[in-house]
C-alpha cells in the first residue's frame, strides 16, 4: 500500500486488516502532506515503512513480500501555478514507472491504481441539436457576465451535463491532472507488456476523516470547512452552480477493497468511475455544510480559476457491473459527519500527498 499513511491510503489500510489482510504500508511523509514526520497513529495497527516509492531499493525490499499492489501515493490537488510540474512528475510519473519496474522484477502481476476523474478535464455535455458534443472553451465575456454554462461549439446554445463514462475522451486540465492521465498510461503499458492487470479507480470528490486541511491543495469540502471554524462564510467561485459527485472516503477504500479481490483480463488497464451517482452542485456542499456546522452561509463569488471545469459528474454503472461496489454514504448524511470529523494536521507550503 504505497502513501497508505494518507487520507485515502489509510483508510484502505484499515478496511483490508478488518477483512484479514496484511497490509504492507509505505508512505514517505512528504511534510507538504503530513504535519508531522511522525507516522500518524492510525498507522500503529499496521506494518509501516517510511520510505519513498521513487527509491528502487526500498521497493525491492517490499515487493518480494507482498501478492498485490495498491498504489495511492502521489501529489494531489489543482495545485498552485506551472512551478509545481516537477513535484507532480517526479512523484507521480516516475514514482509509478520506478514502482511498476520493481513489481516486474518481483513478478507481481495486479496493480490497483488511484486514479482521478480530473483525466476528463470538461465532463460530459449534450446539445438539444447536436448530440453529445466537447464544449468551446469558456470566454472572459462569458464569465465576466455570470453565464458560466458551456456552448455548443456548433450552435453557441448553452449544453446541458450529462453523466461521464469511463470511455469518454481524456482531455487534462492541469497539470495534476496530466500526471494522472501519464499513471494509467504507464500502468496500461506495464499490463500489456507483462500480461498483469490493473484496475484504474477514477476518484470524483472524495471528502472524510483525515482530510488535509489549511493547504491550497486540499479538497474543496476541507477549505469550506476550514472557512467555517475561523468563523468565516464558506467562498463559492462562479454560481455556486458547478455540479460534482462527492463520495465518501469510506466508500473509496471499500471499492479499492473489491479491486484488489476481482480479477480482470491479464494485459488490460479497466478504468473505473468511483463515485457516490448523487451529483450535487459545488454551492449545495457549502451550503450543506454551513448547516452543519451552525456557520455562516457562504457567499458566492463569480469567477473562476484558470482550468477549472464547470461540471463532472460520473456514471456509476461500470463500477456496479464489474467490481460490485455502489456507495453507502449519503450526501446530507456524510457532510454532516464531515462537520466534527478530526482532519489532518496544517501541513507546510508546497503540493500535498494523499
Amino acid at each position: 500500500m504505497t502513501g497508505g499513511a494518507g487520507f485515502i491510503g489509510s483508510h484502505i489500510a484499515d478496511l483490508l486488516a478488518g477483512e484479514g489482510h496484511r497490509p504492507v504500508v509505505l508512505d514517505s511523509l512528504l511534510p507538504t502532506a503530513h504535519g508531522s514526520t511522525t507516522a500518524p497513529e492510525y498507522t500503529g495497527a499496521h506494518r509501516f515503512v517510511r520510505g519513498d516509492v521513487t527509491d528502487p531499493a526500498t521497493l525491492d525490499g517490499l515487493l518480494s513480500e507482498v501478492d498485490v499492489v495498491c498504489h495511492q501515493a502521489a501529489v494531489v490537488g489543482h495545485g498552485v501555478d506551472p512551478t509545481d510540474a516537477p513535484s507532480y512528475a517526479l512523484h507521480n510519473d516516475y514514482g509509478t514507472a520506478v514502482l511498476l519496474a520493481g513489481m516486474y522484477r518481483a513478478g507481481l502481476r495486479k496493480l490497483v491504481l488511484a486514479s482521478s476523474m480530473v483525466v476528463y478535464g470538461e465532463g460530459r455535455y449534450s446539445c438539444a441539436d447536436h448530440g453529445i458534443v466537447s464544449p468551446a472553451p469558456r470566454t472572459r465575456a462569458d464569465t465576466d457576465a455570470g453565464c458560466f454554462e458551456p456552448r455548443c461549439p456548433g450552435c453557441g446554445a448553452e449544453l446541458a451535463s450529462v453523466l461521464v463514462p469511463e470511455d469518454a475522451p481524456p482531455a487534462p486540465r492541469s497539470t495534476y491532472a496530466a500526471s494522472k492521465l501519464a499513471q494509467e498510461s504507464l500502468a496500461g503499458a506495464w499490463a500489456r507488456q507483462t500480461g498483469g492487470s490493473v484496475w484504474a479507480l477514477r476518484y470524483h470528490n472524495v471528502y472524510g476523516p483525515r482530510m488535509p486541511q489549511n493547504t491550497p491543495y486540499a479538497g474543496v469540502a476541507s477549505l469550506f470547512r476550514s472557512a467555517l471554524r475561523r468563523g468565516e462564510a464558506p467562498g463559492v467561485l462562479e454560481d455556486g452552480r458547478q455540479r460534482r459527485d462527492f463520495v465518501h472516503v469510506r466508500d473509496v477504500a471499500r471499492a479499492n477493497l473489491l479491486a484488489l479481490t476481482v480479477e480482470t483480463e491479464p494485459g488490460e488497464l479497466v478504468p473505473v468511475n468511483v463515485c457516490s451517482g448523487e451529483p450535487h452542485t459545488v454551492g449545495e456542499l457549502a451550503a450543506e455544510l454551513a448547516r452543519a456546522c451552525g456557520g455562516p452561509q457562504p457567499r458566492v463569488l463569480g469567477g473562476l480559476r484558470p482550468a477549472d471545469v464547470r461540471h463532472v459528474v460520473a456514471d456509476p454503472a461500470r463500477a456496479e457491473k464489474l467490481l460490485g461496489f455502489t456507495a453507502h454514504t449519503g450526501f446530507a448524511e456524510g457532510i454532516t459527519a464531515f462537520a466534527t470529523d478530526p482532519l489532518r494536521d496544517p501541513t507546510q507550503p508546497g503540493p500535498a500527498g494523499p
